[in-house]
């Protein structure tokens, strides 16, 4: 791990090399996708666009992350695919275009951590935690003080009023109510 500039901040006293400031999301680095079984295989999607903020404060457990989330930039490699999921039996971008996490508590578990927060979709607001893998601090090639996470959770998409689906033989489903969240996220302390 290479040493960091602090830039006026404060470093904290559990990471090496992590200091208190605002870290934005670097989207061309990070990544925000989904899993959910479809008949028998699982679908893989991402959202093209977002942004977001990790404030990193003196202690971990007050800091805080913050995401907003263009739905209609859901892609699954199907376009017809992607334009139902925009629709109104699932997203329905049209009355509600964002879906957002704010987060509420971070605590560690062993070497790794949990981070609760609250989750808004289509106007419905649930909490959920995430397991977060910290993955470490360093400098981009512009100088930039940078940190690493993973973060996986999941959760039931009917919770949120997305329960569209269409029944098969045998009692089956077409789409499992079990999404499986995940992020790939590179941040860059802001000056």
């Amino acid at each position: 791990m290479s040493e960091t500039k602090t830039t006026g901040t404060t470093p904290t006293s559990t990471i090496p090399g992590l200091v208190a400031g605002t870290y934005a999301i670097d989207t061309n680095h990070s990544e925000i996708g989904f899993t959910v079984r479809h008949l028998m295989t699982k679908v893989r999607g991402t959202f093209k666009e977002y942004a977001g903020e990790i404030v990193v404060k003196d202690t971990l457990e007050e800091s805080t992350a913050n995401v907003t989330v263009e739905l209609s930039s859901v892609d699954t490699r199907s376009e017809q695919r992607d334009g139902h999921l925009r629709s109104g039996d699932f997203f329905d971008v049209e009355k509600s275009p964002k879906m957002s996490f704010a987060s509420t508590a971070l605590r560690a578990e062993g070497d790794a951590y949990v981070l609760a927060g609250d989750l808004t979709i289509k106007d419905v607001t649930k909490a959920i935690e995430l397991a977060v893998d910290f993955l470490g601090v360093d400098q981009n090639a512009y100088g930039q003080t940078i940190i690493g996470f993973e973060a996986t959770a999941s959760i039931s998409r009917k919770d949120w009023g997305i329960d569209f689906n269409v029944p098969l033989e045998g009692g089956k489903l077409l789409v499992g109510d079990k999404v499986d969240i995940h992020l790939d996220v590179q941040a860059a302390l802001q000056a």
